[in-house]
């Protein structure tokens, strides 16, 4: 049995692009969303045209100076844009910025109104995801904070408790410090340590401050981390965390660059991770409430033979309770096999034989075992 859940999606998110050479490529959302169309798994009634967003909704989150700088970037000084973390390595400016941000926004704010206002069970738009954006400044690939946007939108129209939940190898840092002191959204990052990755925060003594302190919460990883130990750690600490909140509504962001062909994380999972984790989100989602639960995109830049798999597993999660098997669909891995500059895979799951072996797995499993328990006391002592 399915459940009514929304994808939402059009072209002009694939306008949020740096440049060719970056690694930050919104084809993967394409990708993703053909794949599911040639496993017979989205359909045109699945799927919602989204609104761009207002200034004004933008403005929820961010300072409007730095809302007028994205918008005057492509005739702004260099040193006018570093300011405000653009015309950087990480994030470039590029034609039309500041419309192509307000998409992806919109989008987001789209998938949230089709479950809060249309009644939906979930809906995914995962061109956004795009959690290291600030306040008054671009960080990390990230323009405008779709995430921190979506959220305070949920506060404020629909007064209800937020459960944001980051799966992304990086630390979703702009929307953590954005709920720092705020009660009412609980923020739950599993990254790998900031200890080589950008940001380079994270740490479980991140708590938060004032009213907000005790709903933050931050399980960092080792590098190198496999399957089981990211599974183990993440699904025992998401449930004892939803336990402790109570959500009204959880909101995921699902970076898929955990996987070992990942380019820009040191992490070491295979595709068994990104069948695991919608598993537990839905659990969670329909434990505590009534199902309603917001998917975004966020990192991953093994493009090709990832993310797309990845993302398509989740939309199985959400709307069909259980994950695809068997063969990729053959016409969707001829037609991307022509670009592709490596072989795209042919089945769902990856090759046992091909995930690398690491020499330290049973000591990184025991120090993420362990930062899971210095996680857990904190919950613990709140509830007690």
């Amino acid at each position: 049995m399915s459940r009514n859940v929304k994808f939402v999606y059009t072209n002009s998110l694939l306008n949020y692009h740096f440049h060719e050479n970056h690694p930050f490529n919104q084809q993967r959302v394409l990708l993703a969303k053909e794949l599911l169309e040639e496993s017979d798994a989205l359909a045109s009634n699945d799927m919602v045209m989204p609104r761009s967003a207002t200034e004004e909704e933008i403005a929820l989150f961010h300072d409007v100076r730095y809302i007028d700088a994205v918008k005057n970037s492509s005739k702004a000084s260099l040193d006018n844009l570093v300011k405000f973390g653009l015309g950087t390595e990480d994030t470039p400016v590029f034609p039309n910025m500041h419309e192509a941000s307000m998409q992806v926004v919109g989008a987001t704010l789209t998938a949230v109104e089709s479950v809060l206002l249309d009644g939906f069970d979930g809906a995914v738009n995962f061109g956004g995801g795009l959690h290291h954006g600030y306040k008054n400044k671009a960080s990390g690939f990230c323009v405008y904070n779709d995430a921190a946007i979506a959220i305070n939108y949920i506060r404020k129209v629909f007064g209800l408790k937020v459960l944001y939940i980051d799966t992304d190898a990086h630390h979703g840092d702009g929307v953590q410090w954005a709920f720092y002191e705020d009660p009412n959204v609980c923020t739950f990052s599993i990254h790998e340590t900031g200890r080589y990755l950008f940001p380079g925060t994270g740490n479980v003594t991140e708590r938060g401050i004032k009213a907000g302190h005790g709903f933050s919460f931050n399980l960092p990883i080792d590098a190198f981390t496999q399957d089981d130990s990211f599974i183990d750690v993440y699904s025992i600490a998401l449930q004892e965390i939803a336990d402790y909140f109570q959500p009204d509504i959880i909101v995921t962001q699902n970076g898929a660059d955990a996987h070992f062909y990942d380019p820009l994380s040191h992490l070491c999972g295979s595709m068994e991770i990104y069948e695991a984790i919608p598993k537990v989100a839905l659990e969670i989602a329909n434990r505590y409430c009534n199902g309603k639960w917001i998917a975004l995109g966020g990192g991953g830049y093994d493009i090709w033979r990832v993310v797309p798999r990845a993302w398509a597993q989740l939309w199985h999660v959400m709307k069909y309770g259980d994950t695809a098997k068997g063969p990729l669909p053959l016409n969707w891995v001829q037609k991307w096999q022509v670009e592709a500059p490596v072989t795209i895979p042919a089945t769902w799951k990856d090759d046992k034989g091909i995930i690398p072996e690491i020499p330290r797995k049973a000591e990184i499993t025991e120090k993420n075992y362990h930062t899971l328990l210095n996680l857990l006391k904190y919950t613990k002592v709140k509830r007690d």
